[in-house]
């Protein structure tokens, strides 16, 4: 009972994150704030859902000591490390790319700083 509550607490907040990735696509004026929510909130939205899926397959394996399930959580979290490197490599990319093509930010989210220098 307290696993299955746990696991679909994980999933609600990972897809809840997920969600907010893809509202911040939609709203947000530039490439980089748009990549900026794409990868913080896709990021800890998928660490959440596989950690629902690693706490299933540990769940099953108490009860199943014989079955896949240690490969399925093991093969999880190499997908979750693999995740954070490679997500945030191709943001950096992407951004640089950006930035090199002159795409400027939004006016929205400028350097106040900028302006007030002497």
């Amino acid at each position: 009972m307290i696993l299955s509550t746990l696991i679909w607490i994980s999933l609600v907040v990972g897809m809840t994150f997920n969600a907010l990735g893809v509202i911040g696509i939609l709203r947000f004026p530039d490439v980089y704030t748009r990549l900026h929510a794409d990868t913080k909130a896709t990021t800890f939205g998928s660490i959440f859902t596989s950690l629902a899926v690693v706490l299933y397959a540990g769940g099953e394996f108490l009860k199943d000591p014989e079955g896949q399930y240690e490969t399925l959580a093991l093969h999880t979290i190499l997908a979750v490390v693999v995740l954070a490197f490679t997500n945030a490599t191709s943001a950096h990319a992407i951004a640089r790319a950006a930035h090199k093509r002159g795409h400027k930010p939004a006016r929205a989210v400028c350097d106040r700083l900028e302006e007030t220098a002497p």
